[in-house]
């Protein structure tokens, strides 16, 4: 793009964030997708449940692209940043869902066994206690996650060498959600490449996914924005990588009740 470094910050900085629309990076950066198509994949299994949760659904985009027609009788998501709850709500209710304002570290607000279907698409925070004691018998998590490793080159360029964890790698969360009494019938990680075409749009993905790079603001880290401005500017592109894992785990028909509590 041609904007001056200011002009592209200033509009970066103007941009709405609320919600989970990445459309806003339209003509400025390139994600490459799961080959596994989650959205499509969850109107399926939306199709067949009976009754489904969608946990921290954000503004709701995914669970309504999954198609009204394919929710089931009783359709209920969950979001706990009240931007996002709000535009949530006005596009999922209409549609015959209905959204419960719940904070992602908070107990999920529902009898045990409630659901045949519980489904997230990259949660903040995974319990895996609480999706197996809202399960029902026999039924699944479906859910695509944000796997390890996820955009370090971008998070390295700003906060420089770090420790990266492993509480999100894909084996580690299998673990986690047999620790919980789930069965893991499927799991799939694939690494995807993430290209930013302008210093702007690098910004607004700062500000939007705010655990990239956890103390960001555009005041704060202005002349490491300008060094990736004229980076950019020489090589055309600014790469990270993303991670994605697709997880299904089931819970067993003869789960003890006891496995069933938070604290378990």
């Amino acid at each position: 793009m041609n904007s001056s470094f200011d002009d592209l910050l200033a509009e970066a900085e103007a941009a709405p964030v609320d919600g989970w629309d990445f459309s806003w990076l339209a003509g400025r950066a390139t994600e490459q997708r799961p080959s596994w198509g989650y959205q499509r994949l969850l109107g399926e299994r939306l199709s067949a449940a009976s009754a489904a949760l969608d946990v921290q659904t954000g503004g709701g985009e995914v669970l309504a692209g999954a198609g009204a027609a394919n929710f089931p009788r009783t359709m209920v998501a969950t979001e706990g940043w009240p931007p996002n709850a709000a535009k949530a709500t006005a596009l999922l209710h209409p549609l015959g869902a209905v959204l419960v304002t719940v904070p992602e570290d908070a107990p999920l607000p529902f009898a045990d066994g409630a659901f045949d279907l519980v489904t997230s698409r990259q949660p903040a925070v995974v319990h895996w206690a609480e999706i197996a004691r809202v399960l029902a018998p026999g039924g699944s998590y479906v859910a695509q996650h944000v796997g390890g490793r996820t955009n370090v080159e971008l998070s390295a360029f700003f906060l420089g060498p770090f420790e990266v964890g492993d509480t999100r790698e894909h084996e580690v969360e299998a673990a986690q959600a047999r620790a919980a009494g789930l069965e893991v019938v499927q799991l799939r990680n694939e690494r995807l490449r993430l290209e930013f075409f302008d210093v702007g749009a690098v910004a607004w993905f700062l500000r939007k996914v705010i655990w990239t790079v956890p103390d960001f603001s555009v005041q704060r880290y202005r002349e490491r924005l300008r060094e990736l401005h004229e980076l950019i500017g020489r090589e055309g592109v600014f790469v990270s990588t993303m991670s994605r894992t697709l997880i299904e785990a089931r819970r067993p028909v003869d789960l003890p009740a006891r496995r069933l509590t938070p604290d378990a």
